[in-house]
């Protein structure tokens, strides 16, 4: 029921601020009518007019001769397929299209599964349900951290877990052992450890042992992490372990809530940093570590096909030379960052979060950007990255969309 409830704040949001609904669920037996065309047919189901390519159809025919069903995989051979292919009959049988191939291959499909997976129905719906928020929205929704006892025990808790982290990007777990060891373990129950040149779990103080500014005690405006991978870490977890002294809080700022009040109030700067691919680089030459990684990609990343954002790329400190845009657009471009950068700085967008040793922290890296305020005295952190797959995989094989 909670979910329920919170699903239909994302679709509410989500229309006051993309103009874009999700359509309601189609009745079992909805009545369903179809015309055949040179290149598609045309079907009509719950309230839905659909069109569908005829070598699109042949390739998705789930029959035991073309699809695996034990394996979830494709037999048939797409490259076999003849391209100018049409059915040689088609009729709709309880609830389902069925066709029948030159040849006498007979194909079924599912009316509901045909309207799920249609382009119409894609267009229309979200990959990812969410509910963008600044600090009031955040506090408002008085969301329970995650307790270590019950989360490492408990499926319901880990599903609940889960379910705040991709609503909201981030999600807490309260009372884990002060160790490295413990970290680790509470970040396997979600997901696998990405290893990067920063190892798999890292330990850090303020001893610039790193060729990074994290490896200070100065403050750290907001930015997304390791920019300068061509696919940047899915999921940032951080546990301060100890601090004696003073400031230091995290600041978390969700960037799909920025964008998309950009995209409302500009459109144009929102398109322009949606389309143009910029440089990141991770140059470090210590006597220990010699890299140098770079990721091209736009700061702003949505699906084509929806325009639904899944990624924003922001770290003003890693941004290499700014060569990929020609001198006639490079200054609409800085205007569009700047816009970009004014939403993200509003103070009201500002999230502060004092990391108590104890508390772990799950952040969307591909969503919410993170900083911290200067800090006084010794402070240790530890924590990783994790891969996004195998987080979205644990959701979905919970039940929830993602």
């Amino acid at each position: 029921e909670m979910f329920c409830r919170l699903h239909r704040s994302v679709l509410r949001q989500a229309q006051l601020l993309r103009g874009v609904s999700r359509s309601t669920a189609l009745p079992r037996r909805a009545c369903a009518t179809f015309r055949t065309h040179e290149q598609c047919l045309e079907l009509h189901y719950g309230g839905t007019q659909m069109h569908f390519n005829y070598v699109w159809l042949r390739d998705h025919c789930l029959s035991a001769a073309s699809y695996n069903s034990k394996t979830n995989q494709r037999n048939l051979d797409t490259g076999s397929i003849d391209l100018t292919i049409r059915p040689e009959s088609t009729r709709v049988e309880e609830d389902h299209l069925v066709i029948t191939w030159p040849g006498g291959h007979m194909s079924r499909y599912s009316l509901s599964w045909l309207a799920e997976n249609s382009f119409e129905r894609k267009y229309q719906s979200t990959e990812q349900p969410r509910i963008l928020w600044n600090s009031d929205i955040y506090k408002n929704a008085n969301i329970t951290s995650s307790k270590w006892d019950t989360f490492m025990s408990c499926d319901d808790e880990l599903k609940k877990f889960l379910q705040n982290y991709l609503l909201y990007g981030i999600a807490f777990i309260d009372d884990v052992p002060t160790t490295v060891e413990a970290t680790e373990a509470v970040t396997q129950r979600v997901s696998l450890i990405r290893e990067t040149t920063y190892g798999r779990m890292w330990c850090f103080t303020s001893d610039f042992s790193r060729g990074d500014t994290a490896y200070s005690q100065l403050a750290l405006d907001r930015h997304t992490d390791t920019s300068y991978f061509q696919e940047p870490c899915g999921i940032q977890v951080f546990h301060c372990l100890k601090h004696e002294g003073t400031g230091g809080r995290t600041l978390l700022v969700d960037g799909f809530y920025a964008a998309e009040k950009l995209r409302q109030s500009s459109p144009e700067s929102f398109e322009l940093l949606a389309q143009v691919p910029v440089k990141h680089d991770y140059i470090e030459n210590t006597d220990r570590h010699q890299n140098h990684i770079t990721g091209i990609g736009p700061l702003l990343n949505v699906y084509p096909w929806n325009n639904e954002m899944y990624l924003i790329r922001y770290n003003n400190y890693d941004r290499s030379v700014l060569n990929t845009i020609s001198h006639d657009v490079v200054q609409r471009w800085y205007a569009a960052h700047r816009e970009l950068t004014t939403e993200l700085r509003r103070p009201e967008n500002e999230l502060w979060v004092k990391l108590t040793p104890g508390k772990v922290v799950f952040i969307d890296n591909w969503r919410v950007l993170h900083g911290r305020e200067s800090f006084t005295g010794s402070r240790q952190l530890c924590g990783c990255y994790l891969t996004r797959d195998d987080v979205l995989s644990a959701a979905r094989c919970f039940g929830l969309q993602a």
